[in-house]
């Protein structure tokens, strides 16, 4: 499983942007899917994860409303759509993926991580 993060970038305080992570090699089945994020200095924050049904869906606290995660099975490709962000929410974020977990938040439940991509919001 390979997977490749995109769609970071910077913006400014209350705007949107939609990350996407796209596999290869292996590309259905996963029982989970995740998006951590790492901000300077700080430990890796777990974000948002589904099951593959999508039936499953867990957020970080107090991203629940701003942030949804999703996929699109066709394309391969799972988003973390981010809205009204603050300079909080700058940090490099990974996508991720399991075979047998499920939607943990458990960093260390997950194989298959991207290469990260950098969100940065300025006031």
């Amino acid at each position: 499983v390979q997977l490749q993060a995109s769609g970071g970038g910077s913006v400014q305080l209350g705007e949107s942007l939609r990350l996407s992570c796209t596999a290869s090699g292996r590309t259905t089945g996963f029982a989970g899917m995740a998006w951590f994020r790492q901000a300077p200095g700080k430990d890796r924050q777990f974000v948002a994860a589904m099951s593959w049904s999508g039936l499953s869906r867990y957020y970080g606290e107090g991203l629940r409303g701003r942030f949804t995660i999703s996929k699109d099975i066709p394309k391969n490709t799972m988003y973390l759509q981010m809205s009204n962000l603050e300079p909080e929410d700058t940090a490099v974020y990974y996508c991720a993926v399991n075979l047998g977990a499920g939607p943990t938040w458990y960093q260390t439940e997950y194989a298959y991580w991207g290469q990260g991509t950098q969100v940065t919001v300025s006031s």
